[in-house]
């Protein structure tokens, strides 16, 4: 690739001397092309871990601090769909409680694509929103928290036996913001894993079946997940492992006011368009984190 890279530098050099646009022009598009082949090398180099290349669950939960965090939760929610939407992976809402104000509590994302977990697995942890609260009458500044899990979703032929009597299933009404939209039938399904208190649950869709189907996957997932952890000793990605969600344990800071700058706090990466990155604009962040783990 070297040697490529270096003749069609060298070609586009002399056509431009040369005044031979067509050259040139070829000579251009095969150095894009060069780029984009080194750039899907560096992308394979960097997903190598066992689990990348999965697609994955992706739950949101918000800290202490009320209707502040459960907005703010509600807002990285976002972040995450416009990201995976923008990435080309199929998105779809497993989970949502939401808050009494609003915002939500916690909400759980499906996110199916090729190296989705590869991805998603960088953004695990606390994340930090400071601003004016717009639920402070006297518009004082607040800091909010939330916290950021990716489960792998492994192979059919990983999965682990589950036996129906180790399972309480309870079945109850889903809800929108505030009690509005609830449903009359019991179709929201709450799975708890009795040996070791796991919880999945579902109430994204109207039909009890899909919810319990939806909800097994979830735990199904958790559940490999811990297992792979135990085995491992290693639980960075599973939402157990954040403990508290306040300040000791972010990974991520992003400021609107007195001024405007978002910045991890493990790779020192910064940018000051929060409403970008607040939009899905989360490759730069994500790249410079998997950069600095293949460094180290």
């Amino acid at each position: 690739m070297e040697v490529d890279l270096f003749e069609h530098v060298s070609l586009a050099e002399l056509a431009h001397e040369e005044s031979d646009n067509q050259v040139e022009v070829d000579a251009t598009r095969a150095l894009a092309d060069l780029r984009q082949v080194a750039k899907e090398k560096e992308i394979a180099a960097l997903l190598s871990g066992d689990q990348d290349a999965c697609s994955c669950f992706l739950e949101v939960q918000a800290g202490a601090g009320g209707t502040e965090s459960m907005d703010w939760a509600a807002m990285v929610l976002r972040m995450y769909k416009l990201w995976s939407i923008n990435r080309g992976f199929e998105t779809s809402t497993v989970d949502e409680v939401y808050g009494e104000e609003a915002g939500i509590k916690r909400a759980t994302l499906r996110i199916e694509g090729e190296y989705a977990f590869g991805y998603s697995k960088c953004e695990a942890g606390v994340h930090r929103l400071v601003r004016i609260s717009p639920f402070d009458s006297n518009k004082r500044r607040h800091t909010s928290f939330a916290a950021v899990a990716v489960i792998p979703i492994f192979d059919s032929e990983s999965h682990i036996d589950i036996k129906e009597s180790d399972l309480r299933i309870d079945t109850f009404c889903s809800g929108g913001p505030g009690g509005q939209h609830a449903n009359k039938t019991e179709s929201a399904v709450r799975i708890v894993h009795l040996p070791t208190g796991i919880t999945a649950q579902c109430q994204a869709d109207r039909s009890q079946h899909r919810n319990k189907q939806t909800a097994m996957a979830v735990l199904q997932a958790r559940l490999q997940h811990r297992e792979m952890a135990e085995q491992t000793k290693a639980n960075a990605h599973h939402t157990a492992a954040l403990g508290e969600i306040s300040w000791g344990n972010q990974i991520r800071s992003y400021v609107l006011h007195p001024y405007r700058m978002v910045k991890d706090l493990r790779t020192q990466y910064e940018v000051s368009d929060p409403d970008g990155v607040l939009d899905g604009d989360l490759d730069g962040f994500i790249f410079s984190y998997l950069g600095k783990c293949a460094d180290n």
